[in-house]
């Protein structure tokens, strides 16, 4: 049986976003020994539940794989959990999982245990809102940095957006709060400041994980956190603002996604969907004389006259409301008056170093600016250059590499000043996008000005580096990338060094797209249509997984499709292509990390095609590599009856011994961030938005919650359903997933 453990709607879909109106194109080796227990997991796992927990109301599912003594532990070495629609946490029968860090939570001394009852303040001082990408760093017993410490350490992670509905985040406020303009300060304030970043002290004792309260380690970064700009942008006429007439600084961190840890020890966050956060005035295309920040704007989704998400700017006439005004309201000529700049300041990979809360954090401008989730490093190798791979997530958007300049020593990975080697490798390199061929290859272009493609790019006149960094949609638009299926997390396989993508979903493709569709092509391969009740969704709404491989240049690689989400009894030959079972079915894959002491892979879904047989889930997966399984061809006939053939090389078929169903989370919620410790015995997880399918109107009847998780779990007062962090161990004090 599986464990289950009770856990304690939305308008906009902003993790949808289409800015992307280009014309461009869109497109085993086996494990091995087990890989090292002392190196740390970039992008861990975790789950929430645990197996006979009275006070966690857990059930176990499945009988356990506890009954033998293996010579080696088995990878995937537990029964599948199967699909649920309850509201509750399941995992596989011998493991406990707890919360540990929910919404309101208090991480200062003095501040109060979290009410939940919308009467809450101090979220300075307390546990944000969907909390989402997450990375462990390990404290010794004297409090210094760690890469061994599997008891105590430090979990750094983001507090993406917040559950809302007509402008307010009515979870927050007693009475729901305001649907309308303008928006009370206290609301203003309070919603701000769930946003952004916190990092926690955590630590096991008696065999129970805690986070401590009181640590000096805690801290959090909001929206109005001063942050330095650093990289090639530093300094642009694009970046200065009211607040920073140099715009050498900017003002918070905003909708932080997917995490990245680097190799000397800090904490990488992305900024995903910033630009909805900011208004524009009607007319202000003609303030700004239609210049090329109009061609700006509009490619990163700001058009004259757009709405912002909560109406922040209209909180009052102090700058922390003026500034989400991104539109031109002063008389100056380079925007030292005004905020028509300040969306240039979002958008960017953030590092920090979660050790000292003193040292500013640094928007890393050279990793280029868009909807970044994950930031996933390539093995590091004594004398030669790092490289980063990101995504950007949004509807035929691309996927991206940076390459440093400076080559890698042995002693940059215990360094004194860890922010300083980000300064020595993330502020000069080369940024590339992706180009996927239809034969299973593929080309690294880079975004430079001495790419005559973007050097002569009539939509938009780039001026230089910096231009190229702020406007890195554009300059990838110029050099015809290709559009991919909303690139999401990226992880590499720490066995091979292959880089592994979720593309989520995409309601553009069709094999008879509109203007504002593309076809499918041999990296993203599918449009199709799926039936949710009597409700047709299309396009690809099931997502897949593509992965590459390095090629013998900087600039090459190869591909193929890893896997395909799809429910079990679809059609086999357009939808179903990697043969998933009902234990290995999934929709919308998001989360995405490889634990670097088993080898598995953990895939983690943000779904709403597939929500009607199952909640949001986590899968475990044994990859192979690119090329070990076939081509496939996808046929279509189009409205003219022309036929449509699509040829893509898709990967070995999973069997029950590679793919897994690992986790199912409670109502309303996406699975996402995930980290480990370095013996992988203790995994962290984080479970967002439970019950975000709640109306507004009914915040004062917890009777119509979609969840009342985890206070139905027993933690915390009230019944608002709060985003949290879980943690998980296997009973026999093994090896998750094994």
């Amino acid at each position: 049986m599986t464990q289950r453990m009770d856990a304690p709607a939305q308008a906009v879909d902003f993790n949808n976003e289409d800015s992307n109106t280009s014309a461009n194109p869109t497109f085993e080796s086996v494990l091995g020994a087990r890989l090292s227990r002392r190196g740390l997991l970039r992008g861990g796992v975790g789950s929430v539940g645990t197996a006979l927990l009275t006070g966690f109301g857990v059930t176990a599912c499945g009988g356990g794989d506890d009954d033998g003594a293996a010579a080696s532990p088995k990878l995937l070495g537990f029964n599948a959990v199967s699909k649920s629609l309850a509201d509750v946490v399941s995992i596989p029968a011998g493991y406990t999982a707890s919360v540990l860090f929910a919404l309101g939570d208090p991480i200062a001394a003095g501040v109060a245990a979290y009410k939940n009852d919308g009467t809450d303040a101090n979220f300075e001082q307390r546990a944000g809102d969907h909390h989402d990408g997450m990375e462990w760093f390990g404290l010794d017993a004297s409090g210094k940095r760690s890469d061994s410490a599997t008891e105590r350490g430090l979990l750094a992670l983001n507090h993406e957006a917040t559950t809302d509905e007509v402008l307010s985040s009515f979870f927050l406020h007693a009475n729901g709060g305001t649907s309308k303009l303008p928006r009370p300060a206290e609301e203003v304030d309070k919603e701000t400041a769930v946003h952004g970043i916190a990092v926690i002290e955590v630590a096991k004792t008696a065999g129970k994980w805690a986070y401590a309260q009181n640590s000096a380690f805690n801290f959090r970064l909001t929206p109005h956190s001063p942050i330095e700009l650093s990289g090639p942008a530093r300094g642009s006429a694009q970046l200065i603002t009211k607040y920073s007439p140099t715009g050498i600084m900017t003002r918070g961190t905003l909708n932080n996604c997917g995490t990245g840890k680097t190799p000397w020890g800090t904490f990488l966050t992305g900024e995903e969907n910033w630009a909805n956060y900011f208004t524009r005035a009607a007319a202000d295309d003609a303030a700004r004389g239609n210049d090329k920040s109009v061609t700006s704007l509009k490619r990163y989704g700001r058009a004259q006259g757009a709405a912002s998400r909560h109406g922040w700017e209209t909180g009052g006439t102090d700058d922390k409301y003026v500034r989400w005004n991104n539109s031109k309201t002063g008389a100056s000529t380079n925007g030292s008056d005004d905020y028509r700049n300040e969306m240039n300041g979002m958008g960017y990979i953030v590092e920090i170093n979660p050790y000292n809360k003193s040292v500013s954090a640094k928007k890393r401008t050279a990793l280029g600016r868009f909807a970044h989730e994950s930031a996933a490093f390539g093995k590091v190798v004594v004398g030669q250059p790092v490289s980063v791979y990101m995504g950007d997530d949004s509807r035929g958007e691309y996927i991206y590499k940076f390459v440093s300049t400076a080559l890698w020593t042995a002693a940059d990975a215990n360094p004194t000043d860890p922010m300083a080697v980000g300064d020595k490798f993330l502020d000069s390199g080369k940024l590339y996008v992706a180009k996927f061929n239809a034969d299973g290859t593929g080309t690294w272009v880079e975004l430079a000005m001495s790419n005559t493609a973007i050097a002569a790019y009539a939509t938009y006149k780039f001026a230089d580096a910096a231009d190229i960094a702020i406007n890195t949609r554009l300059a990838a638009d110029a050099v015809g990338a290709t559009k991919m299926d909303r690139p999401e997390w990226n992880a590499v396989n720490p066995a091979n060094g292959e880089i592994y993508f979720t593309l989520t979903n995409n309601s553009n493709r069709s094999v008879n797209p509109s203007s504002s569709q593309y076809l499918p092509d041999a990296a993203n391969p599918r449009a199709y249509t799926d039936m949710k009740g009597t409700t047709a969704q299309t396009g690809n709404p099931n997502g897949h997984l593509v992965r590459m491989k390095e090629g013998a240049s900087v600039t090459a690689f190869a591909w193929d499709v890893y896997l395909f989400g799809a429910e079990s009894t679809a059609d086999a030959t357009l939808v179903n292509l990697s043969a998933l079972t009902a234990d290995q079915d999934f929709s919308s894959p998001d989360g995405l990390a490889f634990s670097k002491s088993s080898g598995i892979c953990w895939i983690q879904t943000d779904d709403g095609a597939y929500t009607d047989v199952s909640n949001c889930m986590m899968m475990a997966a044994v990859p192979g590599s690119v090329g070990d399984g076939s081509k496939k061809t996808l046929s279509y006939t189009k409205a003219d009856g022309s036929k449509l053939d699509i040829v893509t090389p898709v990967g070995k078929a999973a069997t029950v011994d590679t793919l897994k169903r690992f986790l199912v989370g409670p109502k309303g919620c996406e699975i996402t961030g995930l980290t480990e410790t370095p013996d992988g015995k203790t995994i962290f997880v984080n479970i967002q938005h439970p019950g975000e399918a709640t109306k507004m109107a009914d915040v004062a009847d917890a009777t119509k919650y979609q969840s009342q998780w985890p206070a139905n779990a027993g933690y915390g007062a009230g019944k608002r359903p709060r985003s949290a962090t879980i943690v998980i161990t296997k009973n026999d004090g093994g090896m998750i997933g094994t």
